[in-house]
């Protein structure tokens, strides 16, 4: 299914009919954000507008069409199909992941029990980020962190939303799926936020290769080594390592023979030691490889490749 389709037929017959009269080009749309009583608002080609009752884009919030109750509670049950009870699960976590990969933030009245989070009701706000790939992202970086045919260790490094996960996921599909130069290798992602492999209904929606397997929504810490012991995987890869038990679960991963893929918040590798729970990564040389990407140009743009002892192995601006 096309990726307009794929949303089009989530939103409610309004919102359906402002989209379709914008003649969005799709491959461009970011995020769609409706909060009730607020302007309609889309994130395109990277620029935030407000969409217009006549499905023009503008930039004055005035201009915007205001969501409804009614689009809210229209939206939802096409998400759910008629049945968010069917999701309780996912909306303690803030988000369903829908047919396409395209993952729905929602956001109400919190209900705690015990501390923990029982459910969420009253939804008023929905933010649709839309699913991207983007295959052979990855294949730049492929000679700095192989050594042999094992992957290295490596840590990617990257400020919000800088093409770090979209980096990881090709990656994963690289290494699994193996080449000319290098047999697959079998992988094990642990998708804490569903977005590595973006699974439907247990089917991962993304192209991650065929030797992967994916614990979806499951929290790192404790999906890392569900995998060791159930799936014995030669790589795990993780998506936004920052806990403390996170930390600690990747040391014992690294021990086991296995190797890492991981990706971090951050600018730099002086970033990462100035973070204390993060600075063991660098100081112990647990990563062997640090990727830096840069979002000054475009998304995903690798900045510099280090090794564990801070050598250069690769800067943009010598190539």
């Amino acid at each position: 299914m096309a990726k307009k389709e794929e949303i089009l037929k989530i939103l409610s017959s309004e919102l359906r009919k402002i989209l379709e009269s914008a003649r969005l080009d799709f491959e461009l749309l970011q995020e769609l954000r409706l909060r009730m009583m607020e302007p309609f608002i889309i994130i395109y080609d990277g620029e935030e507008f407000f969409v217009s009752k006549a499905g023009t884009l503008e930039k004055n919030a005035e201009e915007g069409y205001e969501v409804t109750p009614g689009d809210i509670k229209e939206t939802l049950e096409y998400i759910s199909s008629f049945s968010l009870y069917a999701y309780e699960d996912e909306i303690r976590q803030g988000f369903i992941t829908v047919q396409g990969g395209h993952r729905i933030g929602l956001a109400g009245k919190v209900v705690s029990e015990q501390g923990k989070i029982k459910c969420v009701k009253h939804i008023s706000f929905i933010n649709i980020r839309m699913s991207h790939e983007k295959k052979g992202c990855g294949k730049e970086i492929l000679p700095y962190i192989y050594n042999g045919n094992q992957i290295c260790h490596t840590l990617i490094i990257s400020p919000p939303g800088c093409g770090k996960t979209t980096l990881l996921r090709d990656l994963v599909r690289l290494v699994s799926n193996g080449c000319k130069e290098h047999p697959g290798i079998s992988v094990g992602v642990v998708d804490e936020r569903s977005e590595i492999g973006a699974c439907y209904r247990g089917v991962p929606q993304n192209d991650i290769g065929m030797r992967t397997d994916v614990l979806d929504c499951c929290p790192k810490a404790e999906g890392m080594l569900m995998m060791i012991r159930s799936m014995s995987p030669a790589i795990i890869a993780v998506d936004e390592i920052g806990k403390r038990e996170d930390i600690e679960s990747l040391a014992y991963v690294m021990n086991c023979g296995c190797q890492m893929l991981a990706t971090v918040h951050g600018s730099s590798i002086e970033d990462i030691k100035n973070k204390p729970v993060l600075r063991k990564l660098v100081e112990e040389k647990l990563f062997k490889r640090f990727v830096v990407l840069s979002g000054e140009r475009r998304p995903g743009e690798i900045e510099n490749i280090f090794d564990e002892r801070g050598s250069v192995l690769y800067d943009k601006y010598v190539g």
